[in-house]
């Protein structure tokens, strides 16, 4: 499977051009679902737009940093209908952020994403749009976590079933002391169906995410960070004296990996990805045209003038 989210600069030559084109190529036919599969996104946008309730927010910093906030408070921001179609709007606008170089992603009130709002999930409750809101969110999530963003996910309270996959969609994950991530789906008599399972086998091997999954397993910060889940944990400044806002603390954090040139970010998070995501021989190819798109450019000349990396 191919990067779905690659976004770069202008290639400054013919050859380049040449690369950019295939690479462009590969990226429109990696999606995860298409019409092939049965799957018609303008279909199920019409049926999920009918639920409404709360929203997406994305703010975009001048400092590359972008937040993205799941804002539904009275519901512990849960996901309406709207909601689904707002981050998969969202979405796209990042791919389409020149200057962007990282992701918060976070939830509004003190707490960060309780799935989905079991009123749209009941409304459609068959198996058939059931169906297709899970293709709906694997492709959104995909191409959330395929962006030429660093981007980490910023839990504070619960993340709980859909929340707790969200967050598998990010490169890295911060906690809150005191917060939870839960994969509750099997008190739903559910599995995972936005992608979460398939990620969190990356992230923490097939014998954790069976006891995750499997237990229903609320994990706390030191579990998270002892099976490999959790990058991080903060402390809450209302919890503790002369501690920044959350906020402040992830953007400081995530700060160290997004420091540089957007195109060279860019291109590190091109290059992880698709060594992760391809096989070998296909990933070194795309490393190769990657590698062609920041050799010789501003960034790389610059270096070049101004110092040595051998001194």
């Amino acid at each position: 499977m191919v990067l779905c989210a690659l976004r770069q600069q202008v290639p400054r030559c013919s050859s380049h051009c040449r690369t950019w084109a295939r690479l462009l190529q590969r990226q429109r036919s990696s999606c995860v679902y298409s019409s092939i599969h049965g799957f018609n996104q303008d279909e199920i946008k019409e049926k999920l737009q009918a639920f409404h309730g709360g929203s997406i927010d994305l703010l975009k910093q001048d400092s590359g940093i972008a937040v993205l906030t799941i804002n539904n408070p009275s519901r512990m921001n849960a996901f309406s209908g709207s909601m689904m179609i707002d981050l998969e709007e969202r979405v796209s606008q990042l791919e389409n952020w020149p200057e962007g170089k990282g992701l918060i992603v976070q939830g509004a009130a003190e707490t960060f994403c309780s799935g989905s709002d079991l009123n749209a999930v009941r409304a459609i409750s068959n198996q058939q749009d059931g169906m297709k809101m899970c293709m709906f969110m694997q492709n959104a999530l995909t191409r959330l976590l395929r962006l030429p963003l660093i981007s980490v996910a910023l839990v504070e309270g619960r993340a709980l079933g859909g929340g707790a996959e969200l967050t598998t969609a990010c490169d890295f994950r911060l906690m809150e002391a005191g917060s939870v991530i839960q994969f509750v789906h099997k008190h739903m008599g559910l599995v995972p169906g936005w992608g979460g399972a398939g990620r969190l086998v990356h992230l923490v091997g097939s014998q954790n995410a069976l006891k995750l999954l499997g237990g229903a397993v609320k994990v706390d910060p030191e579990l998270g960070v002892n099976i490999g889940l959790v990058d991080g944990v903060l402390e809450g400044h209302q919890k503790t004296e002369g501690a920044a806002p959350l906020l402040q603390q992830a953007e400081n954090w995530l700060s160290r990996y997004t420091k540089g040139p957007a195109p060279v970010i860019q291109a590190v998070k091109k290059v992880v990805l698709s060594g992760r995501e391809l096989p070998l021989p296909e990933a070194l190819r795309t490393e190769k045209d990657i590698f062609g798109t920041v050799w010789g450019a501003p960034a790389n000349l610059e270096a070049l003038a101004s110092k040595s990396k051998h001194k």
